[in-house]
């Protein structure tokens, strides 16, 4: 089994990188790597930058030279197997890229808070104007559930601002109030004149990028603390602080998905929707994959979702589209939300009937499915 273009493989650290060693293991680092030989017990051995791993590959075969790049540390590292030489400027802004996103939650939640608190009124008037359009550029549930409205919500969502840019209409003062991103650089850009930048979210690890992980259901977050606290209205110094960290977070959340889709040898991408929701704001994660079946010699889409929303839970979704035909698979963690989807099946399938659409699968099952490995998963072990 060949190895796809881009794969993931999880690192045990042994003793051999608890020293210098592992010094040059660093989030977005580049390391030359190539095949030794294969032990007696069949694993497979590498050699990763200076270190020696041995490597369970069942049936794969890699090249005599090729490289890889470092995603996550910890535990357990995860590494991206590369098909072409990277690009040093991917890999630097990528390295540091990753350790400040954060996901689109937090910002959401001091979003939400101050829109009902006076301490509003305290802003000065540009922040307050910049507030708001990163307020109009939230979608609606009426929205997305349009088809023209979820491809407008998926156009303005920030993955493309850059090419929507450098199109012939390309207006930067519209986009930036319509673009997800657009919206996001206009509100950092006036925080980053107040005081410099924040130091990113503190994790004990940093996460890989989205497709990478697969789909994931975020649920709301409290209100911040500070906002929620008796007389927090006067810490407006403080209040600041927070929406700028939260802002530079979600906007290398934006950046991290966009070099991800970029250097990906898929057609892939998991785009994120802020949505403004009942009584909160919500993220909706969709996915979309264009697969060619060659052995078929068929093609279509593959679109999946995750939405966490307070009177549901998780529920996740993914729709298979191979024209006429259709397979709909849903998840959702709780029973009743599982039993509240079915009842919605009947009309699903005469609705899609009359679009002259074959349905060959509809089910939804209780329980979210695990993550998948988007990419082959390798075991590696290090010797010592």
């Amino acid at each position: 089994m060949n190895i796809p273009p881009i794969s993931l493989a999880a690192l045990t650290w042994a003793g051999a990188a608890s020293g210098t060693t592992a010094q040059s293991w660093r989030i977005g680092t580049v390391l030359s790597a190539r095949p030794l030989g294969v032990n007696p017990q069949g694993l497979l051995i590498l050699r990763i930058g200076a270190l020696t791993v041995e490597a369970d590959v069942p049936n794969a075969q890699l090249p005599t030279q090729f490289q890889v790049r470092v995603l996550t540390l910890g535990a357990q590292p995860q590494l991206e197997v590369l098909s072409q030489p990277a690009d040093r400027t991917f890999q630097r802004v990528l390295r540091e890229r990753l350790p400040q996103q954060n996901g689109y939650a937090p910002l959401l939640a001091t979003l939400g808070a101050l829109a009902q608190r006076p301490v509003l009124r305290q802003l000065p008037p540009e922040l307050r104007t910049a507030l708001a359009l990163l307020e109009q550029s939230l979608r609606t549930p009426a929205e997305i559930t349009r088809g023209e409205g979820l491809r407008e919500a998926i156009s303005r969502s920030g993955m493309f601002f850059e090419s929507k840019l450098l199109g012939p209409q390309g207006d930067t003062p519209a986009l930036t109030g319509d673009d997800w991103k657009g919206a996001l650089l206009r509100l950092a850009g006036l925080l980053d004149r107040r005081s410099a930048a924040p130091p990113p979210p503190s994790r004990s690890e940093t996460e890989p990028p989205l497709l990478q992980r697969g789909l994931q259901a975020q649920p709301r977050l409290p209100v911040p603390t500070m906002l929620a606290e008796e007389g927090a209205e006067g810490g407006v110094g403080l209040l600041l602080d927070q929406l700028h960290g939260d802002v530079k977070a979600a906007l290398a959340r934006v950046e991290v998905a966009q070099l991800d889709a970029s250097a990906s040898q898929l057609s892939a991408w998991i785009i994120e929707i802020p949505l403004q929701g009942d009584g909160g704001r919500d993220v909706l994660q969709i996915q979309l994959e264009y697969v060619n079946d060659a052995a078929e010699g068929g093609h279509g889409w593959t679109l999946g979702f995750a939405l966490d929303l307070p009177a549901l839970g998780p529920v996740q979704g993914e729709l298979q589209l191979r024209e006429p035909r259709l397979s709909v698979r849903l998840w959702a963690e709780q029973a009743d939300t599982a039993q509240r989807l079915e009842r919605q099946f009947i009309p699903m399938r005469q609705r899609l009937a009359a679009c002259g659409v074959l349905l060959d699968q509809l089910s939804c099952q209780v329980g979210l499915p695990q993550a998948p490995g988007r990419h082959s998963a390798v075991l590696l072990q290090a010797t010592a």
